[in-house]
């Protein structure tokens, strides 16, 4: 099994099948449009537009798990982006990531592979095949010397 076996709801409501990425390394990402970590999103638009020409595509997971720092509905999220980020990196509907009952099964898969997100704005990197390489916690921003680190040795490999 890999990332790439999952079909999603797009922002829009439109179905995506994750095997569309398949060749690109992904971030992947629970994002929340209240939190403490949302000024992170200018960071994440930032990775999405210097790496997207070598293969990086930053997935935008909106979730109300932690907090309730995602209250709003599809539009709303997609417009606070637009307007408050410039966000233009690719974002689905809203997910439940936390473990139990109703937890996406993207999210019940990636927890499997590297742990649960303890709070909004946690990453996981996946590779060109659809395997996760690794999780980085809310803390590490995109700016941050280590993950940027990871998105280019996973760009580089073949």
């Amino acid at each position: 099994m890999s990332f790439h076996d999952f079909s999603v709801a797009k922002i829009n409501g439109e179905s995506q099948a994750l095997s569309s990425y398949r060749g690109q390394v992904l971030l992947v990402v629970n994002t929340a449009s209240a939190c403490g970590f949302t000024p992170q999103y200018a960071g994440l638009e930032e990775l999405w537009r210097v790496y997207r020409d070598q293969g990086l595509v930053v997935l935008g997971f909106p979730s109300n798990d932690f907090g309730s720092q995602e209250p709003g509905g599809e539009a709303e999220i997609q417009t606070f982006c637009s307007r408050n980020y410039d966000v233009t990196f690719p974002l689905f509907s809203k997910v439940k990531t936390k473990a139990g009952s109703g937890q996406s099964a993207l999210y019940a898969y990636l927890t499997a592979q590297k742990g649960a997100p303890q709070w909004n704005f946690h990453k996981y990197l996946i590779d060109k095949e659809g395997q996760v390489l690794g999780a980085f916690p809310s803390r590490i921003s995109p700016e941050d010397p280590k993950l940027r680190a990871a998105i280019e040795q996973a760009l580089a490999h073949a």
